[in-house]
């Protein structure tokens, strides 16, 4: 059974010792035992005893067991305050590190020292002096050790020292209370160690050390935290965070206001600014839809103009107006269109004949720079008028392809009509071709109707017209560029080799007049007919195309010896004048048998050409 000396408890075992000693007077501020004298830490205690009462013990117990106790205290203190003791210069540490055994009333350790000094108190011999140095509370200032060779005449220096120690031993201390319970510390470092214990109890799994003591200094301080919800400042209270907070928000209103106009007129004039731009946009983007509508109604003829004869009649209606024309001659001009069109051929006025027989001689006799030349069958030019100009192409190349199938034996008994029609003839042959169910999808383009409108025609329209005649055609389509600068000598190959394969197996001739139908040529915008191709000596290949656009007079060039040389320029083409996107041919290759002619039916209601490449 072991008693405390100070309070006079009895605990049983060592370790309940140092627990009751810790709680009941480490923690709660050490007293004497002998005086009133509290609020102290263990070294000032001991210096307190060893100094004020010398020869006294604490109801007249046992020394041995007070300095035991004394000793076990001072062990709970070195083991509560052995993690984190301020360093202290090297004197103070030779002062506090005493035995855990030695006696309280001597804490100092007493050192020997030799007197050098004649004449003093001290034995010459080396014997040992005790030594006793001055300790002072914990604090930032740097305690001062004197040591003085004590003998029978300094006692009264001895005792003036030591009231002056006890004069400060015995001065009201400053105790530090714990934030987190009623323990009250005298020193910051131990209420420190304490406070840590707290914390590391509580959140075991948060922060590092250094986190950790900044939330015990916030603690100790007796702060609350108040944290910025836009930045990271911390605030001392709830009246200084709001202001603050008020900073950031006149800073954004500040910027707001310097980004926005500078009032409410400015603001609602640019608002009307952007809505007046905005419908000026529509207006515009409106507009010109509508033009380009309307340029696709005239491309196709469905923008109510009316068709063949009712242009031709303006036409010649604006011309008397303009004094062009007399009066008498429109009635007879008018007269003959009528008739021309009650017997759906072809009035001639635009046809220019014997084009290719003139091109013939010309090779014949002239142009001696060329290797090879192919011309087709004998094909007749034909151009627009004042019916068609402007839409008529298609129709005018496929006249000149009719024109060469009459001369051909074996095309000229599938022909419905011995003469060239005439455009309003052509149209309707189109619309019966497509009643009798070809080309559905071309059909519905046109809305079933081309009599009476300027509709454009293409390929598939002349593809359809030979079909419904028994002639069988290919689409060839040429649909990107295949040579540099975006030309196309796969085009120009290829016609090669079609107007080859109507001449003889061997050599062929320098010139050849083949019997072949001449081609119809089609691009974006436009269409021609090619009726010959010609090699030059370096290898390179030049289509002779007959061209819609071209007036008769300058047609008839070509029949005179004098002009046909500067009328050949304009009817040849070399790979550099052709460069559209895409181009589609068409060619005759042969009459159908009937077979061939249901099967043709069938596959255009799926029209597909052949591309190339």
């Amino acid at each position: 059974m072991l008693t405390c000396e100070i309070c006079g408890e009895d605990i049983m075992l060592e370790e309940d010792m140092r627990t009751h000693l810790l709680l009941s007077h480490l923690e709660g501020g050490m007293r004497c035992p002998l005086c009133s004298l509290s609020g102290v830490s263990y070294d000032q205690l001991c210096f307190h005893i060893s100094a004020a009462h010398p020869e006294k013990r604490p109801g007249g117990k046992d020394p041995a067991r007070f300095t035991s106790t004394l000793g076990c205290l001072a062990r709970t203190d070195a083991g509560l305050t052995e993690r984190k003791r301020p360093q202290t210069p090297r004197s103070c540490q030779a002062d506090e590190a005493a035995p855990a055994g030695a006696s309280p009333f001597t804490r100092d350790a007493a050192r020997p020292q030799r007197n050098s000094r004649p004449g003093s108190g001290g034995s010459s011999t080396g014997e040992a002096a005790p030594v006793t140095s001055t300790l002072t509370s914990r604090s930032p200032k740097t305690r001062q050790d004197s040591v003085g060779h004590c003998d029978e005449d300094n006692d009264g220096v001895k005792a003036e020292r030591t009231g002056a120690k006890q004069k400060r031993l015995f001065s009201p201390e400053k105790r530090f209370p714990c934030p987190m319970c009623a323990l009250a510390c005298s020193s910051w470092f131990i209420l420190q160690e304490h406070v840590e214990l707290h914390l590391q109890e509580q959140r075991a799994a948060e922060g590092s050390t250094l986190e950790a003591c900044s939330s015990s200094a916030s603690i100790l301080s007796g702060e609350k935290r108040f944290e910025c919800p836009l930045c990271a400042v911390v605030c001392r209270d709830s009246f200084s965070l709001q202001e603050h907070v008020e900073l950031h928000l006149d800073h954004g209103a500040a910027v707001s206001s310097a980004e926005s106009p500078g009032s409410d007129l400015k603001l609602a004039r640019r608002l009307q600014q952007e809505q007046e731009e905005e419908q000026r946009r529509r207006l515009e983007e409106a507009q010109q839809e509508r033009e380009e509508f309307k340029k696709l109604q005239r491309q196709f003829g469905l923008d109510g103009r009316g068709g063949y004869s009712r242009q031709m009649e303006r036409t010649m209606e604006r011309a008397v107006a303009r004094g062009l024309m007399a009066p008498a001659e429109f009635h007879c001009q008018r007269a003959e269109m009528r008739e021309s069109l009650a017997s759906g051929v072809d009035d001639g006025r635009t046809r220019t004949q014997g084009v290719v027989r003139a091109l013939y001689e010309y090779y014949q006799t002239e142009c001696k720079d060329s290797v090879h030349v192919w011309l087709s069958a004998d094909t007749d030019h034909y151009c627009s008028s004042a019916g068609d100009k402007g839409w008529g192409c298609g129709y005018r190349n496929l006249q000149m392809l009719l024109s060469s199938l009459h001369t051909i034996d074996a095309y000229a008994p599938l022909l419905q009509e011995k003469a060239v029609p005439s455009i309003p003839r052509v149209q309707s042959m189109i619309e019966e071709a497509w009643r009798a169910g070809l080309d559905p999808h071309g059909a519905s383009h046109f809305n079933q109707r081309l009599q009476g409108t300027p509709a454009w025609i293409g390929a598939t329209e002349i593809y359809t017209l030979l079909t419904s005649l028994g002639i069988g055609a290919r689409i060839i389509d040429f649909h990107k560029p295949t040579g540099p600068g975006d030309t196309h000598p796969r085009l120009f190959e290829w016609v090669k080799q079609y107007f080859q394969s109507g001449g003889s197996s061997r050599l062929p001739p320098r010139l050849i007049h083949t019997c072949l139908p001449p081609l119809y040529l089609q691009h974006q915008g436009h269409s021609r007919s090619i009726v010959g191709l010609e090699q030059k000596r370096n290898g390179s290949l030049c289509l002779l195309l007959l061209d819609p656009a071209t007036s008769p007079s300058d047609a008839r060039k070509l029949l005179s010896r004098d002009t046909v040389s500067m009328a050949a320029r304009q009817v040849r083409r070399f790979p550099g004048s052709l460069k559209h996107k895409q181009y589609q041919v068409v060619a005759v290759h042969g009459v159908m048998s009937a077979e061939e002619r249901r099967i043709s039916a069938l596959n255009s209601r799926t029209l597909c050409a052949e591309r190339i490449p």
